[in-house]
């Protein structure tokens, strides 16, 4: 269904929709989810920028690409950016420069832990991946690392941060959840290396790994991908400490009832580790860009980039924010009541909302059927 903006609405979404309100459809029950916006102050920042992701992988570090080159890349892929004058989506125009050398491989990390939390003058950057056009859900969609809970997460790790049980009550859980707290949280670690290559542990509970580009490092995180290797196994044969006091938990949102594919996902927020560069190690993805939420999220009004309502959401909350201490201390107060979309009849409109979120609603004329929440 067209829109005049760039908000993921699938054209079969009304008629689920008449089939959930005439009592037609059965909600599935979500999986529970995480998924982490990685942070880091400004575009050009300390350790160098980041641009689109080459097709080989990497940030590239190969040399600059040039207009033709990314409009070549996209037309190839059949990505975003018709709507814009100059051919260009909104994270194409930031710059695609070189990235300095990786830090040598190995567990040594300075103290402070995470870079960047001093601010920059561009303001903050988040790392967001383009789901490839064949993915049957939020196909062609901006959106961050991350993914679903995988059982073995509930395994029992090395833990530094918050406790389990503290963990349990931000997240909105029952505190006899602790377990599952604690999976939530290694699932949002776990995603972002299998996604981005960046790991939020380290050799003691107050390091973080320098880097993680070795095939070494590459091999564990294909293992954990193909769920050969559970990520308590990888933590423990490397002696990391699981660090959940680099997260703060920034929302929560639910999928409509009327989606086959349903998940309870928390939104994570997280600062990049000193040392650690993002790359686009995912299947799931054929580009991958830093931008600024604003940035972003003007071009998700210019009808440029295709996102999700939970994406754009964030994008425009973190865009108050001018550097990445700011949106990490802002992480502790922020509410984590559900968001789940809506559905009532009304003057024969079909009205589809998300609860806070006024710019999302739908009218959809010709509705049938009796409301559903």
């Amino acid at each position: 269904m067209s829109t005049t903006n760039g908000q993921w609405y699938p054209p079969e979404w009304p008629e689920r929709i008449r089939l959930l309100s005439a009592g037609e459809l059965t909600p599935v029950t979500p999986r529970r989810a995480a998924t982490v916006l990685l942070l880091r102050d400004g575009p050009d920042g300390p350790d160098g920028p980041d641009g689109p992701d080459g097709p080989d992988g990497t940030d590239g570090t190969d040399g600059q690409d040039t207009p033709q080159d990314v409009r070549n890349a996209r037309n190839a892929r059949g990505g975003a950016g018709e709507h814009s004058p100059d051919g260009l989506d909104a994270a194409e125009r930031l710059d695609t420069v070189p990235e300095p050398s990786a830090a040598p491989e190995g567990p040594e990390t300075p103290p402070e832990g995470p870079r960047n939390t001093a601010g920059g003058a561009d303001g903050l950057a988040v790392y967001m991946l383009r789901r490839r056009a064949s993915m049957a859900f939020a196909g062609g969609a901006y959106a961050y690392p991350g993914g679903s809970v995988d059982p073995r997460d509930e395994r029992m790790v090395t833990w530094a941060g918050p406790s389990r049980a503290q963990w349990a009550r931000r997240l909105g859980l029952d505190p006899s959840e602790a377990t599952q707290a604690q999976a939530i949280v290694c699932a949002a670690v776990r995603e972002t290396f299998e996604e981005a290559g960046v790991l939020l542990a380290g050799p003691t509970p107050h390091t973080v790994v320098a880097d993680t580009t070795g095939d070494d490092w590459e091999a564990d995180r294909v293992a954990l991908v193909a769920r050969d290797l559970s990520f308590a196994e990888f933590l423990d044969r490397r002696g990391l400490v699981l660090r959940s006091d680099l997260l703060g938990c920034w929302a929560r949102w639910i999928t409509p009832e009327f989606e086959p594919r349903r998940y309870d996902t928390w939104f994570f927020v997280a600062a990049l580790p000193r040392g650690q560069r993002t790359r686009n190690a995912s299947t799931e993805a054929d580009r991958t860009v830093w931008i600024r939420p604003g940035d972003a999220a003007d071009g998700y009004d210019r009808g440029e980039l295709l996102m999700m309502p939970p994406t754009i959401a964030t994008l425009r909350q973190l865009a108050a924010h001018g550097a990445v201490a700011d949106a990490l201390a802002a992480a502790a107060d922020r509410d984590l009541t559900p968001v789940l979309a809506q559905a009532r009849v009304e003057n024969g409109e079909l009205v589809l909302s998300w609860p806070g979120h006024d710019e999302f609603t739908k009218h959809i004329p010709g509705a049938t059927g009796g409301p559903s929440a």
